[in-house]
């Protein structure tokens, strides 16, 4: 049987970019769907219809929702092929989904106050991002990648986000270079990577993008 596998997403999606990252990293083919999230169709209710909202990955006429089970899965899914994304170790396991997890939780969120907001709760948004980049980079240490020398769940993770740090940057005005040189360099290590260098979305877009919504949004 012929399998079926369509990508839907939304181009800036540092969410959706972790899927296509799991994607090229097992080197498994797909058909792409771009969804406009300012016009949603039909087919995202139909394939998302508890969030509506992408990524979602359509394998076989089955929909799989959320960018890190949707990671699992095609680790899962595809375990005849290379790499794992998931450490063979239980306790391994559970502390790369416990750093993958909190940076869903936390990074998107505190990283809006930034370009959203000003004055007093920006520099709130400011700190709390920092705060939560450098715990991150406490956890990756002097590894090469957080799982070791390989790129992994934590990583796929993590690694979409570095489009953003330029708009963050910007809107906040100060350098996660001098904050957290080891996270950098660990972000210009991945973005060597072919899956990661052909996934990642230019930085100067993303900021226009985020710069313009801003304005729309504030009208």
């Amino acid at each position: 049987m012929v399998e079926e596998l369509v990508f839907v997403n939304f181009w800036s999606s540092p969410f959706g970019c972790r899927v296509k990252i799991a994607l090229e990293e097992k080197g498994i083919p797909y058909d792409y769907k771009e969804e406009d999230l300012f016009n949603k169709t039909s087919f995202l209710s139909e394939i998302n219809p508890v969030y509506n909202k992408v990524p979602v990955l359509v394998h076989n006429g089955k929909s799989i929702c959320e960018s890190l089970n949707i990671i699992e899965y095609i680790d899962e899914a595809w375990s005849d092929r290379s790499p794992s994304f998931l450490p063979s170790d239980p306790y391994q396991r559970s502390q790369a989904r416990f750093w993958a997890d909190f940076i869903d939780k936390e990074l998107y969120e505190a990283s809006k106050k930034i370009y959203r907001c000003k004055g007093e709760e920006q520099e709130s948004g400011k700190k709390e991002l920092l705060r939560i980049l450098k715990l991150v980079e406490g956890e990756l240490g002097n590894k090469p990648f957080f799982g070791g020398d390989n790129l992994g769940f934590v990583d796929i993770s993590l690694i979409p986000f570095y489009s953003r740090f330029y708009t963050w940057e910007t809107f906040g005005k100060f350098s996660i270079e001098e904050e957290c040189p080891n996270l950098m360099a660990w972000a210009k290590r991945c973005s060597q990577k072919e899956s990661v260098a052909k996934s990642l979305v230019d930085p100067i877009k993303i900021y226009d993008f985020i710069f313009y919504l801003n304005k729309y949004l504030t009208k």
